[in-house]
C-alpha cells in the first residue's frame, strides 16, 4: 500500500524527528537519497563522472537537499552548476557545500550549453499557487532541450495537497519524495507533473500517524481482498448481483454491466430490464426477468443505471432497487433519475460511480471545477450522498462518508476512455459488493482490475469495452500471480 500524508502532517513529522537527531541530519539523509536516484537517471545515458548537471535552487530545505545532493555529484566528478531564484533567501550551508565540492553558481541561463539532467528545487512542497512568472520563465529556458527533469519532493508550482495545478507548473521525468508520499504525486492533475516516482526513506515512517489523507492499493493488497471460492462454495454462496441497466435504444449497456458482473467474482448474475433478449444472446447463463428488479429474485447485490434512458420505467427501476436492503451501485443515468433523500436515507451500503461531468451535476458545480479538484469533489459527494463514492478519470478516487483515507487507483489508462467501459466497471464492482467485499474495498478493487485489465487487452493499441471485460479473468490471474 502507497500511502500519502498532507504537508502539514509532513511538516509535523520532520519536526518530531529532527528533534531527535543532529543538526542537518535528516537533510543530508533526503540529500544522499535524491544524489542516488539523480546518479541512476544520468548512468542509463552515460555516467555521472563527466555529466553535466543544472539544479533549479529555490529558497528553504527544498533548495537546501538539492543544494547538497548537487555537491555529493561534483565530488563524483558530474559539472554541477545552479542557478538561483532567490540568492538572497538561499540555503547557506548547502551552498557552501555545492561550492567547496567545486559546483558553479550561474547568473543567468544565457549560454549554458548541453545539459545531460535538470534538477527542480524550486519550491517543493511549501510551493503554493503556481511559479512566479520569473521562475516559470527560467524553466522554460532550460528544459527547452532533451535533458530529463528530476524534482525535489513535488514537482515546482503543483498544490501538495490536492493535486491541483493553479498556475505555470515543472513537468518532471521523476520526482524523488522524501519520508513519504504526497497527495499531488497520486491525484491528477498534478500526478501527470511528477514522472516516475521514487520514495526515499529518511527515518519518518515512525513519526507518521497510522491513518493516511491517501492510500493506493498495490497487487499484494488487491490480491489479499479478492474473494476466492472454497470447497463448500456454490453459485448463491458466491453471491448473486443484480443487475438493472439498458433499454431498447441501449441495449448494449446491459450487456456490458453484464459482462463486468460475471466476470467479477459473482456465482450468479440476475438481469431484470427490457434487454434480455440481446443478453441471453450473448451470456445464456445469465437469469432474465423483465422487470421490475424487485420482482426479479433474490440479490446480494444491485447494479443500476447503465443505459436506462429517462422514461418513468427507468426512474422506476431507480426507485426501486434504491428501496432494497442490500448494497447497491448506482451509475450513469441512474445518477440522474435517483433521489438524494433516497440515498442518504438508506441503511444498506450505496456506492455511486460518477464521471467528472455526472459529478459536477450533483454538486451543483462547472465541470471543470470538479476536474481541477477532484479530492475535494470525491470527498465532498460521499459526504453529502452518506455513500462510497467511484469518482471516475484520468486517477480515480474512492471515498466514503466515514472519513476513511481516500483511495486513488494507479492502474488507470487512457484507453478506458471508450464508450461502455464504464458499464463494464459498474458490473464488475456490483459483483464484488455481491460476493461480500465492503462497499470501499469493492470499489478500491474493481477499479484496479478494471485498469489492468484495458492495458493487458490494449498492449499500446485501441481496445473496446468489449475488450476490457474480456481481459478482467486475465487481470484476475495478473493479481493472484
Amino acid at each position: 500500500m502507497r500511502h500519502a500524508y498532507s504537508v502539514e502532517t509532513v511538516r509535523a513529522a520532520e519536526k518530531a524527528l529532527m528533534a531527535r537527531l543532529p543538526d542537518g541530519a535528516l537533510m543530508q539523509r533526503a540529500a544522499a537519497g535524491l544524489a542516488v536516484a539523480c546518479g541512476d537517471l544520468l548512468r542509463r545515458n552515460g555516467r555521472v563522472y563527466g555529466s553535466r548537471v543544472l539544479l533549479l535552487v529555490g529558497s528553504g530545505d527544498n533548495g537546501g537537499d538539492t543544494l547538497h545532493a548537487g555537491a555529493r555529484l561534483a565530488r563524483r566528478g558530474a559539472g554541477v552548476r545552479a542557478l538561483l531564484t532567490s540568492p538572497d533567501k538561499v540555503h547557506r550551508a548547502g551552498l557552501a557545500a555545492l561550492l567547496a565540492a567545486g559546483g558553479q553558481v550561474l547568473d543567468t541561463p544565457d549560454g549554458l550549453g548541453p545539459v545531460d539532467l535538470v534538477v527542480d528545487g524550486i519550491t517543493g512542497i511549501g510551493g503554493r499557487g503556481g511559479l512566479r512568472p520569473e521562475a516559470a520563465e527560467l524553466v522554460r529556458a532550460v528544459t527547452r532541450g532533451h535533458a530529463p527533469v528530476l524534482a525535489v519532493d513535488l514537482p515546482s508550482g503543483v498544490e501538495a495537497d490536492t493535486g491541483q495545478v493553479l498556475g505555470a507548473a515543472v513537468r518532471a521525468d521523476a520526482t524523488v519524495t522524501f519520508g513519504t508520499y504526497k497527495p499531488g504525486l497520486l491525484i491528477d492533475p498534478a500526478a501527470e507533473h511528477a514522472g516516475a516516482l521514487r520514495l526515499v526513506d529518511i527515518g519518518l515512517t515512525a513519526q507518521l500517524p497510522g491513518r493516511p489523507d491517501l492510500e493506493a492499493l498495490q497487487y499484494a493488497d488487491v490480491a489479499a481482498l479478492l474473494p476466492e471460492p472454497d470447497a463448500e462454495s456454490d453459485k448463491y454462496r458466491r453471491g448473486v448481483v443484480g443487475v438493472a441497466a439498458g433499454s431498447e435504444r441501449y441495449p448494449g449497456a446491459a450487456v456490458l454491466a453484464v459482462a463486468g458482473a460475471l466476470h467479477g467474482g459473482a456465482g450468479a448474475v440476475r438481469y431484470a430490464g427490457p434487454g434480455a433478449d440481446a443478453v441471453i444472446a450473448r451470456f445464456p447463463e445469465t437469469l432474465v426477468h423483465p422487470g421490475p428488479p424487485s420482482k426479479a429474485g433474490r440479490v446480494q447485490a444491485w447494479v443500476v443505471g447503465p443505459g436506462l434512458g429517462d422514461s418513468s420505467a427507468a426512474a422506476g427501476a431507480v426507485a426501486d432497487v434504491l428501496a432494497a436492503d442490500v448494497p447497491v451501485l448506482v451509475d450513469a443515468d441512474g445518477l440522474r433519475l435517483m433521489d438524494e433523500g433516497a440515498v442518504r436515507s438508506r441503511t444498506a451500503a450505496t456506492v455511486l460511480t460518477p464521471h467528472a461531468g455526472e459529478a459536477a451535476a450533483l454538486l451543483g458545480v462547472p465541470r471543470e471545477e470538479v476536474e481541477a479538484g477532484r479530492l475535494a469533489a470525491v470527498r465532498e459527494l460521499a459526504a453529502r450522498y452518506r455513500a462510497t463514492v467511484l469518482l471516475k478519470g484520468s486517477t480515480t478516487l474512492v471515498a466514503d462518508a466515514a472519513d476513511s483515507p481516500v483511495r486513488v487507483n494507479p492502474t488507470g489508462t487512457s484507453w478506458l476512455a471508450t464508450a461502455g467501459s464504464g458499464d463494464v466497471l459498474s458490473g464488475l464492482t456490483g459483483s464484488l459488493l455481491a460476493a461480500g467485499l465492503a462497499p470501499r474495498d469493492a470499489a478500491s478493487v474493481g477499479a484496479y482490475l478494471h485498469g489492468l485489465a484495458a492495458r493487458r487487452a490494449s498492449d499500446g493499441a485501441p481496445v473496446s469495452a468489449q475488450d476490457v471485460a474480456g481481459a478482467l479473468p486475465a487481470a484476475w490471474r495478473d493479481v493472484r500471480a
